[in-house]
């Protein structure tokens, strides 16, 4: 696990359309409907301190959750880093964890299982990775994917 800034800052910022379809696929999971795998997260913001929403797809390997933001150096990943704890789940069942960011080494085997489950929904935003890249690509791609693993308090 690491500490720190990320290495890279590439952010691809979603459209008008992907933050609208998000909207509405974050409120089902705050309501308790996953769509192939989304979970509610919330994490309170580094400036405001106020709590934010998103929804993410939730890895888990070998009995460990993880968090991927494959759209790189996101508002909400940036704030996961600066908090270094989040809610997963709905809103009448959140569950308080820690998160602690994964180092690039550890990332290249955790993206390809993200990318063998999730690629068909992110690949437009995922730093040109595809579930058959090379081992070298992951591991180019891997400072500019922020990774974290969730555990209890």
């Amino acid at each position: 696990m690491r500490k720190g800034p990320p290495t890279s800052t590439r952010y691809e910022e979603p459209n008008r359309a992907a933050r609208a379809g998000n909207a509405v696929i974050r409120w089902l999971a705050e309501s308790g409907v996953s769509i192939a795998g989304t979970r509610a997260l919330r994490v309170r913001g580094r400036k405001t301190g106020q709590p934010r929403g998103v929804v993410v797809n939730l890895l888990t390997v070998d009995g460990v959750d993880y968090l991927v933001s494959p759209r790189g150096n996101t508002q909400w990943a940036r704030n996961v880093r600066a908090a270094g704890e989040v809610e997963i789940g709905p809103r009448w069942r959140r569950q308080r964890l820690r998160a602690v960011e994964v180092d690039d080494a550890a990332k290249p085997e955790l993206l390809r299982r993200y990318l063998d489950r999730w690629f068909w929904q992110v690949k437009g935003y995922v730093g040109g990775l595809t579930p058959e890249s090379t081992d070298q690509q992951f591991n180019a791609a891997a400072p500019t994917i922020p990774v974290f693993a969730l555990a209890s308090r």
